[in-house]
This record gives C-alpha cells, sequence and structure tokens, in this order.
C-alpha cells in the first residue's frame, strides 16, 4: 500500500511536470487564453490510471501551475479560479472516474475534455462575454453564449481530438499503463 502511494505521488509530479512542459509547446495559441496543445494528455492519463480523486488532486495543481508558471489570462479572480482551477479539476475528475477500464483513455478524455469545456463556456459567456467582439470567425456575435461557444469550442474540439489520437497512437505498446495492469502486479 505504501508503495502504491509512493507510486502515485512521484507519478503525479511527473505527470504534472510533463502536462506544463507540452503546455510551452503550443500549435496556435488565442488572443484571450486558450491553446491548441497536447498538455491534457498527461493529466488524463494519470487521472485514468489513480482515479478520480487523485486525477482531481492532480488537475487542480495543474491549472495552479498553468496560471502561475503559463501566463495565465484572467481579467478578475473568478475567470482565474474558473479558467483554471475548475477547468482542470473538473478535467481529472472526468478522466479518473474511467479509472482502470479497457478503454478507459478514450472515454475518459472525452469526459474529462467535456466538462474542462463546460467551465471554459459558462466562464467564457458570463465573464468575458462583455468583451465580445462584433464579428469572430467571419460571423456577428450577438450572443455571449455563442461566442464562447464558438471560441472555446474551436481550441478545445481540436485539443480533445488530438489527445484522443495520439491515445490511439500509443494504446498498443502501452496498454498495460493505459489500463492499469502494471499497478495490479
Amino acid at each position: 500500500m505504501k508503495n502504491n502511494k509512493t507510486r502515485m505521488l512521484c507519478e503525479a509530479a511527473v505527470f504534472i511536470a510533463l502536462a506544463q512542459i507540452l503546455s510551452y509547446i503550443k500549435l496556435y495559441e488565442f488572443p484571450n487564453g486558450g491553446s491548441v496543445d497536447c498538455a491534457m494528455l498527461p493529466v488524463i492519463l494519470f487521472a485514468v490510471r489513480w482515479g478520480a480523486v487523485s486525477g482531481t488532486l492532480a488537475g487542480f495543481v495543474y491549472g495552479l501551475l498553468q496560471y502561475f508558471l503559463g501566463n495565465g489570462i484572467a481579467i478578475d479572480w473568478t475567470s482565474m479560479v474558473a479558467d483554471y482551477l475548475i477547468a482542470y479539476l473538473l478535467l481529472g475528475l472526468g478522466a479518473g472516474l474511467f479509472r482502470g477500464r479497457k478503454y478507459g483513455v478514450y472515454f475518459g478524455t472525452l469526459c474529462g475534455c467535456f466538462l474542462r469545456f463546460l467551465a471554459h463556456y459558462v466562464v467564457g459567456a458570463v465573464v468575458w462575454g462583455k468583451y465580445m467582439p462584433d464579428v469572430f470567425f467571419n460571423r456577428t456575435m450577438t450572443s455571449p453564449w455563442f461566442y464562447s461557444l464558438l471560441y472555446n469550442g474551436s481550441y478545445m474540439l481540436i485539443d480533445t481530438v488530438m489527445v484522443l489520437i495520439l491515445f490511439a497512437l500509443l494504446y498498443k505498446p502501452l496498454n498495460k499503463y493505459f489500463t492499469c495492469q502494471d499497478l495490479k502486479a
């Protein structure tokens, strides 16, 4: 039991550090926050390996690091808390619900990314909506909810698909890690 706890803490440190490093390798970055990168992959993998509680804590820690080390963009404390702490906490929670399942990384990715998107979507409409441009993606913006859907959905959809593709490429060689078989031995 003690060895598993030590292993979990070590994996958390390594996976959170890897996520932070991957967050610096951006394929595209939006002006008011949000980027296309692979940083969610280690957080999701950790959560799927260790469960919802550990995944939630890892997501929370990564959200803190992302805000303070990743040049986080926030208007006020609500956007900081919702866009970083709650969003990544929900990512870890959603992914952790599929711990140890055969295709848990896929279902965990979909669930965690959807929950993270919901956090960004709500804060995007409620807080960031007052800074909505007149035109976004060549569309006239009249609703902050629609603007938030387009803004946050655009990078979250790409991130989610990218992580799913990477997990598909890595599934066969790393199957025992994805399904937690190495933790049972």
